[in-house]
């Protein structure tokens, strides 16, 4: 009867700590995603930053063609690049808190492509 108790506790506690932490997926990035609407440059980066910031996302122009994103969560932050210009964006990621990043195998928490794919729709949306 003890085994079986030892049992059931040790089966009970690894699912617990399964469940607890999210597993990890390769980073997903926006690569050279066409624009269908003829628009200026400009245009384009208002499209972003507002499609963004409808997400919670804070977008700056860094320079002419490039923009940065940061997404802070709770204790979370995720930080990207976006490339843009009249025909095409990218969205490509930078750096992160809190998101399980693994240089290594080029990893990081589920959610943060959650995050950029629903970016990607909302910018697709505006333009």
């Amino acid at each position: 009867m003890k085994k079986i108790i030892n049992s059931f506790i040790l089966t009970t506690i690894l699912i617990v700590i399964s469940n607890c932490t999210a597993p990890s997926a390769p980073i997903y990035n926006t690569n050279k995603h066409h624009i269908s609407n003829k628009r200026t440059a400009e245009d384009v980066y208002k499209s972003i930053k507002t499609a963004g910031a409808s997400l919670g996302w804070i977008i700056r122009k860094q320079r002419n063609g490039v923009a940065i994103g940061k997404l802070p969560i709770r204790e979370h932050m995720a930080l990207v690049k976006i490339a843009y210009n009249r025909n095409y964006y990218s969205i490509k990621y930078l750096d992160s808190k809190n998101l399980k990043y693994d240089k290594e195998s080029n990893t990081i928490h589920k959610n943060y492509n959650g995050w950029i794919k629903n970016l990607e729709r909302a910018i697709d949306a505006h333009l």
